[in-house]
C-alpha cells in the first residue's frame, strides 16, 4: 500500500510542475502537508506557483530532455531535504510526427514524452533504494498509448512505450524491494490543460463540457494511488469508466482476432465496434 507516502513532511519531485496537471497535483500535495521539487522550463510560472503554495519548495528550471537539468534537479532536492519518497514523470508535449515524418520530429517526441521518463528513474530510483522508506514513481501515460488512434502516432508510441516502461519498473522494483518502492501509471482522460487548449487562461476560456479540470484528474489520483492502484485510468465527462475498458479491450482483441490495424477506424469494422460497445 501506498498510504504513507503522501503525508506531511515527505518530499515529491514533479516535473513539468508549472501548468496543468503537474500544478494542480503540487497544490493538492502542498495542501496535504508535503514538501515539493518543482521542475518546468517555463521559470515565471513555476516561481509564481511556487509562491502560491503552502509549504517549503525547491524550484529548479530546465529542459526535461536534458540529463545535466535534471542531474540538478536531484541534487539540489537532496541538498535542501534530504530524501525523495514520490517522483511523478509529468512533463510531456503533444507535438506530432506521422509515420514517415522526418526523424527529427519524432526524437523531439520521444526526448520528452519518454526518454525524460528514462533520464529520471535513473536519477532518483537508486537514491530510493537507498532509502529505508516506502517510495513511489509515478509516470503519466496516455489513452493513446494503450489505443493508439490514428493521427499522432509520435505521440502514441512514445506513450505507448511508456506504459511498457513503467510495468517493466513496476516489475523490477516489486523484485528487488518486495513492494516497498512501486511505481505506477496515471492515464488522464481529456483533460482542461494548456497542452490540449494551447494559450488556455482559465479565467478568460470556458471549460469544454466533455473535459476534466486538472484537479479532478488529481483527486482521482490520489484516490486510486492510496488504494495501492498500478493502473489509474481517468474517466472525464464524455467518456466513463467502462467506456474505456470496452474501447482497451477492443483494442487488444485485434491481435487476438487477427483483425486490421486499428480496426476500431476501419470502415469495415464499424458496425462490429458500434454493437461492441453498445451492447
Amino acid at each position: 500500500m501506498t498510504d504513507s507516502i503522501i503525508a506531511p513532511g515527505r518530499v515529491a519531485v514533479i516535473t513539468g510542475a508549472a501548468k496543468g496537471i503537474g500544478a494542480a497535483l503540487a497544490r493538492h500535495l502542498s495542501n496535504e502537508g508535503m514538501l515539493l521539487s518543482l521542475f518546468d522550463r517555463d521559470e515565471a510560472s513555476l516561481s509564481a506557483l511556487a509562491a502560491s503554495l503552502k509549504t517549503e519548495c525547491c524550484v529548479v528550471t530546465g529542459d526535461v530532455s536534458c540529463i545535466e537539468d535534471l542531474t540538478q534537479l536531484r541534487d539540489k532536492t537532496l541538498e535542501q531535504f534530504g530524501e525523495v519518497v514520490l517522483v511523478v514523470n509529468n512533463a510531456g508535449v503533444k507535438a506530432g510526427a506521422g509515420p514517415w515524418d522526418a526523424p527529427e520530429k519524432w526524437r523531439q517526441n520521444l526526448e520528452i514524452n519518454l526518454l525524460s521518463a528514462v533520464s529520471v528513474q535513473h536519477l532518483f530510483v537508486p537514491v530510493m533504494l537507498e532509502a529505508s522508506v516506502k517510495g513511489a514513481i509515478v509516470n503519466l501515460g496516455s489513452k493513446e498509448g494503450i489505443t493508439t488512434p490514428p493521427g499522432n502516432a509520435a505521440y502514441s508510441a512514445g506513450k505507448a512505450a511508456m506504459k511498457v516502461l513503467t510495468e517493466q519498473l513496476a516489475h523490477e522494483l516489486m523484485r528487488v524491494t518486495s513492494g516497498r518502492v512501486t511505481a505506477h501509471l496515471l492515464v488522464p482522460g481529456y483533460t482542461w490543460t494548456d497542452m490540449n487548449s494551447p494559450g488556455l487562461d482559465e479565467k478568460m476560456n470556458a471549460k469544454p463540457d466533455e473535459a476534466w479540470t486538472a484537479s479532478q484528474v488529481v483527486d482521482y489520483f490520489v484516490a486510486h494511488f492510496r488504494a495501492g492502484d498500478f493502473y489509474i485510468i481517468c474517466p472525464d465527462n464524455a467518456v466513463s469508466a467502462d467506456l474505456d475498458k470496452k474501447r482497451i479491450a477492443w483494442a487488444l482483441q485485434d491481435i487476438i482476432e487477427n483483425r486490421p490495424a486499428l480496426s476500431r477506424w476501419h470502415p469495415d469494422y464499424q458496425d462490429a465496434f458500434n454493437q461492441w460497445v453498445n451492447r
